[in-house]
């Protein structure tokens, strides 16, 4: 169960920082996707949660 939501929390890492890097907030007025750590952690933690739903 923890190698499945660890796997969730590295690509859920993986795709938020990809989200900044391929759409991103130019403006910088986004509050989640204006700074690359904000959107990776972001991404972690969602991945973690759909990762932890599936048994």
């Amino acid at each position: 169960m923890m190698i499945k939501i660890l796997i969730g929390i590295v690509v859920g890492g993986l795709l938020g920082f990809g989200y900044y890097r391929l759409v991103g907030c130019a403006t910088g007025t986004c509050p989640l996707t204006s700074h690359p750590v904000i959107s990776t952690v972001y991404g972690m933690i969602l991945g973690g949660l759909v990762a932890s739903s599936f048994r």
